[in-house]
C-alpha cells in the first residue's frame, strides 16, 4: 500500500493515477491517517438492443384492460 500525503497527492496526481489504473493501491492520508483510497471507476458497459431478448417473458394477460378498481388508481383527480 502506497501511502502519501494531501501535499504529495496534489504534486503528483498524474502519477498516483496512473499507478492506481495499473492495479496499485495508492491511499491519500492526513498527517499519518489514511483518509481515502485512489481506485479506478469501472467503465460503464455499453448498452444493447435485444439483450434480454428470450430472457423476459410477459403474461398472455399483459394486454387485457385493467379492472375498474385498479384503474381508478390512475386518474388523477
Amino acid at each position: 500500500m502506497a501511502l502519501f500525503s494531501v501535499h504529495d497527492a496534489k504534486t503528483n496526481l498524474s502519477r498516483l493515477i496512473a499507478e492506481a489504473l495499473a492495479g496499485g493501491d495508492v491511499v491519500i492520508a492526513r498527517g499519518n491517517v489514511p483518509v481515502v483510497r485512489l481506485v479506478p471507476v469501472a467503465p460503464r458497459g455499453r448498452r444493447q438492443f435485444g439483450a434480454l431478448k428470450g430472457k423476459i417473458a410477459m403474461d398472455a394477460r399483459f394486454d387485457e384492460p385493467l379492472p375498474d378498481d385498479e384503474l381508478g388508481g390512475w386518474h388523477l383527480a
